[in-house]
């Protein structure tokens, strides 16, 4: 009787062990399924407002605030934009002066927990740019997806597509570039943002499924008059760009591809999610594990569309070392095996999706050049 109590009780202790670490391994994940859009990914830290004065705010001294460019600063109820160190401006040891743009709507506080983010504008193109611009919806498989169309005189259009923890008011970053060139913008929400349709489960399938409303852009885009298209995805954006570049029955019409931090690698990127919210580093398998049976169950496809040997069309990879949610690696060596198409501009001191705000200048120069022969 002892000896079948005791298994009993061993039996127990196991199964609670097993639904303890499964659990743990779900709420790891959720890192990267629930990240919610608009709000700050776990690998951002927080910042203090120390003070704010004419065109000056004093932040936090850390390695995120000492970022080069120019970016948006999120608050509870509050947005403002923030540009380069001001090194020669007094403050104490602990802090960071940068110069402060302007307070877009809230207010900023000394004591105000903060995070720097891409989104440098906020609101829709007209708004926040002066851009002439339509609400449009998009036919998507699971209902209307909206989007902002910028009109431009030229038959190639550039569809945009966010990432992780943005909006698609993160392209609006290049919006003003863009209609320099004359190109049409067509803006895309997609499954699970604002506005948009929810997927089944609520959950973000790193882009394995999102892709599909790309797909019905690139639709939208061809009916109304675009002769070619050119994706420019940053994230989980760019994984649904390679995904429509591999699998759109309209894929002759993609001209060209622009990569801003692709996530090439779901499990390295759910790891770093994961670990960013101090998740133990032996149960980040479990979270590995937890995250495909829960979005994937055919594994993991984005090895398959960044082949290199099933790239057709002229790539713009736009990625730099200091990436921590998405490697750098995996796009250095997709441009070194496919020098032929692919063109790696590297960006240094920039966190995942901000290879813009690191350095605007450059990052529209080399833009300009790979579209242009593409217009």
């Amino acid at each position: 009787m002892r000896t079948v109590k005791a298994t009993a009780a061993a039996v127990t202790v196991a199964l609670a062990a097993g639904a303890a670490s499964v659990a743990a391994g779900r709420y790891a994940s959720d890192a990267a399924l629930k990240a919610p859009p608009g709000r700050p990914l776990p690998t951002e830290p927080r910042l203090t407002v120390h003070s704010t004065a004419a065109g000056r705010i004093a932040l936090t001294r850390a390695l995120a605030s000492l970022r080069p460019g120019t970016y948006g600063l999120g608050g509870d109820g509050s947005h403002a934009v923030v540009g380069p160190v001001l090194d020669g401006a007094p403050h104490p040891a602990d802090t960071v002066v940068r110069r402060l743009e302007c307070v877009t709507h809230g207010t900023l506080e000394p004591g105000d927990k903060v995070w720097l983010t891409p989104n440098v504008y906020v609101g829709d193109p007209a708004g926040a740019l002066g851009l002439e611009h339509a609400d449009v919806d998009v036919p998507g498989e699971l209902g209307a997806l909206p989007a902002w169309f910028v009109p431009g005189a030229r038959d190639t259009w550039v569809i945009t597509v966010h990432g992780l923890g943005t909006t698609r008011e993160h392209p609006m970053n290049v919006m003003p570039f863009l209609q320099r060139q004359h190109l049409p913008v067509l803006d895309l929400a997609y499954r699970g943002d604002l506005g948009a349709p929810r997927s089944q489960d609520g959950l973000n399938h790193l882009g394995e499924t999102e892709w599909r409303d790309l797909d019905a852009a690139i639709r939208y885009a061809v009916r109304y008059g675009a002769e070619k298209v050119v994706l420019h995805g940053w994230s989980t954006g760019a994984t649904m760009a390679l995904h429509a570049a591999a699998h759109s029955a309209l894929r002759d019409r993609i001209s060209g591809l622009v990569l801003d931090s692709p996530v090439l690698s779901w499990e390295t990127t759910l790891r770093a999610l994961a670990s960013a919210r101090r998740t133990p580093a032996a149960l980040l398998p479990l979270a590995v594990r937890a995250a495909q049976g829960r979005t994937s169950p055919h594994g993991d496809r984005v090895r398959e569309v960044v082949d290199p040997a099933r790239l057709t069309i002229p790539t713009l990879l736009v990625h730099g070392p200091d990436d921590v949610i998405a490697p750098w690696g995996p796009s250095r060596r997709l441009a070194a095996l496919r020098p032929d198409l692919v063109t790696l501009h590297t960006v240094r001191h920039a966190p995942h999706g901000a290879m813009w705000n690191a350095d605007p200048a450059h990052y529209e120069e080399t833009l300009r050049r790979f579209l242009t022969p593409l217009m």
